[in-house]
C-alpha cells in the first residue's frame, strides 16, 4: 500500500518506505505502565506520515533505514495521522 492511500481507522496495513526523521525518545505512562516512545516519519514516493515507535522499535530503527511494516493500524492524534505497529505487527529493515 502507498502512504497516500492510508486513512484514519485502517487496520492490518502493510507499507514500505524510508525513515526520513526520528524524534527524541520520551517516557509516557500507559495502561501497561511507563513506556518509551518516539515519533518518526516514514515516506515513500506518494507521501509521508508520522510513525509511532515503541520500546525496542526505537533502538532498532534509524533515520535513512528502508523498512517494511506489516500489521499496522492508523490513529489520529492531535490532528495528525499516526501509523502504529502493535506487538502482533512488525517493522523490519529491508535492502
Amino acid at each position: 500500500m502507498k502512504i497516500s492511500e492510508i486513512r484514519n481507522g485502517m487496520r492490518n496495513i502493510s507499507v514500505q518506505g524510508v525513515i526520513s526523521e526520528k524524534g527524541e525518545e520520551r517516557n509516557v505512562m500507559t495502561r501497561y505502565g511507563r513506556r518509551r516512545v518516539a515519533d518518526a516519519v516514514i515516506k515513500d514516493d506518494s507521501g509521508e506520515m508520522k510513525l509511532t515507535l515503541w520500546e525496542d522499535q526505537i533502538d532498532n530503527i534509524e533515520e535513512g533505514d528502508k523498512v517494511e511494516i506489516t500489521g499496522a493500524y492508523v490513529r489520529e492524534f492531535r490532528n495528525n495521522l499516526y501509523l502504529n505497529v502493535p506487538r502482533s505487527g512488525e517493522i523490519k529493515k529491508i535492502e
